[in-house]
């Protein structure tokens, strides 16, 4: 499981684990450290993908039926041992929705929470452009591509590490291609509350079909900031506080 999981802080008595999904051509170094800063009731495990970090000898995945299926077979027993919730930003969203709705198809398991950040509603007119968009080939038009559909923060000088992003991002942006979501098949796919998240600077997303998507009720927050707003230490404090309060209001 340490291949797949990153948990920074283990707390084996917790009643909830939040399970998050970082963004495209992330790895677990932010979200991971949201371990130490939660309270007792909650650990927090931060999925590694293949093709980064300690990964970074695997190959990339081909598809997110093959990111889905890994996921559910590594952690289906903590799945099943205790309540979870799902954290998820940007690419991470749909990762995590994948994986949601499989565990729901197969397993009748459901998280107590869904927390969404910056991302379209996948029952959205943008989630279908996003997926159908032609990716460049070269780097930086690539990566000037991912800038205006994944909102306004700045990428690193060195050229080297601009080509790892360019990479791991375009590879995670492939994976995304590959995830169908049709809701007709599912009705209401989920019963758990959804709390959507956003930057202020951030571009717009397609945000008002997460109401379809549970018979729960859903909430919409926005922070100040650009895509990468959670980043920031008083929004990041904000925002755990308000996940700790959903998750131990959720009759566990």
């Amino acid at each position: 499981m340490e291949k797949l999981v990153a948990c920074v802080q283990k707390r084996p008595d917790a009643l909830c684990r939040l399970i998050c999904f970082p963004w495209a051509g992330g790895g677990t170094s932010q979200l991971a450290q949201w371990g130490k800063l939660f309270n007792d009731s909650i650990e927090v495990f931060c999925i590694r993908l293949p093709g980064r970090e300690s990964r970074l000898e695997e190959p990339f995945p081909k598809d997110m039926t093959s990111v889905v299926n890994e996921v559910t077979s590594v952690l289906l027993k903590e799945l099943k041992e205790k309540p979870f919730a799902f954290f998820a930003h940007s690419f991470g969203t749909y990762t995590s929705l994948a994986v949601a709705l499989h565990l729901k198809e197969k397993y009748g398991l459901e998280p107590v929470h869904l927390f969404m950040s910056a991302a379209h509603a996948p029952n959205s007119a943008g989630h279908l452009a996003l997926k159908n968009m032609a990716l460049p080939d070269e780097d930086n038009e690539f990566l000037a591509c991912m800038e205006t559909v994944g909102g306004n923060y700045e990428l690193p000088r060195n050229e080297d590490i601009r080509k790892n992003i360019a990479l791991s991002t375009r590879e995670d942006t492939r994976v995304f291609q590959t995830f169908s979501f049709e809701k007709a098949e599912m009705n209401i796919p989920f019963s758990c509350d959804v709390t959507y998240f956003c930057g202020s600077d951030d571009k717009t997303y397609d945000v008002q079909g997460w109401r379809e998507l549970t018979s729960g009720d859903t909430s919409f927050y926005e922070f100040p900031g650009n895509h990468f707003y959670l980043l920031k230490p008083s929004n990041e404090s904000l925002l755990i506080k308000h996940i700790t309060r959903c998750i131990e209001n959720a009759g566990l």
